[in-house]
């Protein structure tokens, strides 16, 4: 049923399920008509009283004049504030204030009825400065410039997508030890067990047992072959202890005396720089034992976001810096946005230095 007229006309009272709707805010006041407007009736007047007063020389110029002003700093104030800060507004608003002094001075030049045109000069270094400043503005936009931001992307791209395969690599390379050591290598130390255990069975059967040892001889050269691969891939210390006590590991095991100085780092590393550190340490212990066979001291240290290793041994000195050995660690080493430094006089030891990244 449709409802009646006066139903339809009766307001509807606000319940509490309808609570009533917010007033809608006042719009701010707009004072740029009312001074452009009062402006416009002072120069008016002004000439209407020039007018009435029998004409002559027109000076209600310098009214109109006096009143244009604070209209156009009004209307640069309110530009600069309609828009969000950026570069390209900032630009703007320095062009609208040049413009605006150009037009004042063309118009002194004009009122002042003078022969030479001296607003040339102010006009000139008016536009230099806005070029100027459009210049730095957009110098992005250039086609050198613009070249030159495209390469510096790409590098930093190319960085970022090397250093995330390094990682998956240095990933990959860890998951790869612990299949081995917790794979392989157990499946083989079972049976060498299992080839124990018949060995003594097969007292009584001289023969056969010495098949049985000598399989179980191999077995066991397997494992140590197995665990030194393994080691060469990711020793577990590295992984589950980190750097400083992987690297007093390798000085413990090392074929010469070795001192290791590891002071507290703020954190661990990365797994792909701890990886690189380790076998600079590594391969550098290794070519002390077979070139030097002197003590060697090993220092690690972090200097400014950066881990520095050191290791310096009291040999001969005088090693070849691009060495096989030596070359393939600095590739390492450079790979990762790293140095690394060979000093080797003769008489006086070696010492390298390698300086990787570490930053969080």
């Amino acid at each position: 049923m449709d409802a009646s007229p006066a139903q339809a006309d009766t307001p509807t009272e606000p319940t509490a399920a309808t609570p009533p709707e917010a007033p809608t805010p006042a719009e701010p006041f707009d004072a740029l008509p009312l001074h452009v407007a009062l402006s416009a009736l002072a120069g008016l007047a002004v000439t209407i009283v020039w007018g009435a007063s029998g004409g002559g020389f027109y000076w209600p110029m310098w009214v109109w004049l006096g009143v244009s002003i604070p209209i156009a700093v009004h209307v640069l104030i309110r530009f600069g504030l309609s828009r969000p800060t950026s570069a390209g507004h900032a630009l703007a608003i320095h062009a609208a204030s040049s413009g605006a002094l150009g037009v004042l001075l063309l118009l002194l030049w004009a009122m002042t009825d003078s022969p030479t045109f001296w607003p040339v000069w102010p006009l000139l270094a008016l536009g230099s400065s806005v070029a100027v400043h459009a210049l730095i503005t957009y110098a992005d936009r250039l086609p050198g410039r613009r070249r030159e931001a495209q390469l510096a992307e790409r590098v930093g791209e190319l960085t970022r997508t090397r250093r995330g395969a390094l990682d998956v690599q240095a990933a990959e390379l860890r998951r790869i030890e612990r299949d081995l050591h917790d794979g392989a290598q157990a499946r083989l130390v079972a049976l060498s067990l299992l080839l124990g255990r018949t060995e003594e069975r097969l007292a009584d059967r001289p023969e056969e047992a010495e098949l049985v040892r000598r399989a179980r001889g191999e077995a066991s050269a397997a494992i140590g072959e197995l665990r030194d691969l393994a080691r060469g891939i990711a020793p577990p210390v590295l992984a589950d202890r980190g750097l400083a006590a992987a690297v007093e590991a390798l000085g413990r095991r090392a074929a010469t005396p070795v001192t290791v100085h590891a002071s507290e780092l703020d954190h661990r590393p990365l797994p792909v720089v701890e990886t690189a550190a380790y076998f600079v340490v590594a391969e550098a212990l290794t070519n002390v034992a077979k070139h030097a066979g002197a003590p060697a001291h090993v220092h690690l240290v972090e200097e400014d976001g950066r881990l520095v290793i050191e290791i310096v041994d009291e040999g001969p000195g005088g090693a070849d810096a691009n060495g096989g050995g030596l070359t393939g660690l600095r590739h390492r080493v450079e790979a990762l946005d790293g140095e690394l430094t060979v000093t080797s006089v003769a008489g006086q030891g070696t010492t390298v230095r390698a300086e990787l990244p570490c930053g969080p």
